[in-house]
């Protein structure tokens, strides 16, 4: 199926300024979304709805396409339907392209499992449906205020019953829409024709609305999702082997004016290298550039260096022969697309947050943190703390 992920995020927010911006759990909130739908086996193609140029580079910047939203669509009090019907309109217009599924994913939802969009388009398929919305199940007694006097909505109050003996009701939680173009060409509304609801866990629940849930939002998404779950990695790995630049670094150089190159680096990774290098792991740097930085940075931390490799895997293939290392039992650290190879090789292929789109679909770990600030670091204390 063709299927199109759309994601709006404006730039007005006025409870929470640049909201969409807003790092949660050490990236943007619209990041989050993002990777989402890039990371989904369903998704065919991901787009940012958005007048912002900011969110727009970063739309791209996590390897998003921007389709620009008209400022009087971006208003307070402009619908996401709107925003949705203009993307597919521009689609149209420019490309002739009408997705038999369009999947919305609101910013301001970001706690999903992995395989959560996979199994709602499963889910709307299998139920023969036009559209499906995520939510909460909830077991709530509500109550609504009319004519100055509290009334029960949800149950008679005068026959209360037991939490668990009440009706199975839900509570969407903003997190996941899907529905077929017609649907909101004919309603003009992202549910329509034949509804199912697609249910989701307690900690999805939870939505960016004020300034304090961002606090909760990055507290679940960095302890609480992971609760019997987090990410693991083998405690003995026979190699464990780090790009250079955009996993020890964070991508980015810094040009003198007489032409000098320097780059920034995080110096807790480095004290975890010397960790893992005393735990007996051994490690290896590859870097497809050749640069003095690369072996000064590697001499200081006395990890062995191979540079200006242009095919790594091929490099890296013959070094496991010569070394005897099965590539199962090595892990790879990477982050863009001349690392795709050596992830799909090596048994454990790891990229960190802000990897390209490519290597992230080749990983079998997704980090939480970004190269250069910290990604070395996670690796190797996910490493030493299978050591116990």
């Amino acid at each position: 199926m063709n299927i199109l992920c759309v994601i709006p995020a404006r730039g007005g927010s006025t409870r929470i300024p640049a909201k969409n911006l807003r790092l949660v759990a050490g990236r943007p909130l619209l990041a989050h979304s993002i990777e989402h739908a890039l990371r989904s086996a369903s998704v065919n193609r991901v787009v940012v709805s958005t007048e912002d140029p900011a969110i727009a580079e970063v739309s791209a910047r996590w390897n998003a396409e921007v389709v620009r939203r008209p400022v009087e669509l971006a208003t307070e009090t402009a619908s996401s339907e709107l925003a949705l019907l203009h993307v597919l309109d521009y689609l149209l217009a420019t490309e002739g392209l009408v997705p038999d599924l369009v999947v919305f994913l609101q910013c301001t939802s970001p706690v999903r499992a992995e395989d959560d969009i996979d199994r709602a388009v499963r889910l709307l398929n299998e139920c023969n449906a036009d559209s499906l919305f995520s939510a909460t199940a909830s077991h709530e007694f509500i109550w609504r205020r009319e004519d100055g006097e509290p009334r029960s909505l949800n149950y008679d109050y005068r026959v209360r019953h037991r939490r668990q003996n009440h009706p199975e009701e839900f509570r969407e939680n903003g997190s996941i829409y899907i529905f077929k173009p017609w649907v909101l060409r004919k309603f003009a509304n992202r549910l329509g024709g034949r509804i199912v609801v697609y249910p989701m866990d307690y900690w999805s629940s939870f939505q960016v609305d004020d300034p304090e849930d961002l606090i909760l939002i990055d507290w679940i998404l960095r302890e609480a999702v992971w609760i019997g779950r987090r990410p693991s990695l083998p405690s003995r790995p026979s190699l464990v082997v780090f790009d250079f630049d955009g996993v020890l670094t964070d991508n980015r150089v810094l040009v003198m004016s007489d032409g000098r190159e320097a780059v920034l680096c995080d110096r807790s990774d480095g004290l975890g290298l010397e960790r893992l290098v005393r735990a007996g792991i051994p490690v290896l740097v590859l870097s497809s550039e050749v640069d003095n930085v690369v072996e000064a940075r590697c001499a200081k931390l006395k990890v062995p260096c191979l540079q200006g490799i242009a095919d790594k895997w091929a490099v890296l293939g013959a070094y496991l022969g010569e070394k005897s290392y099965r590539p199962e039992d090595v892990i790879y650290v990477g982050n863009d697309v001349n690392d795709v190879d050596c992830l799909k090789q090596v048994g454990w292929g790891v990229v960190v947050a802000d990897a390209h789109r490519e290597a992230r679909r080749a990983a079998r770990v997704v980090l939480r943190n970004e190269g250069g600030r910290g990604a070395v670091r996670e690796v190797c204390d996910l490493i030493l703390s299978e050591l116990g």
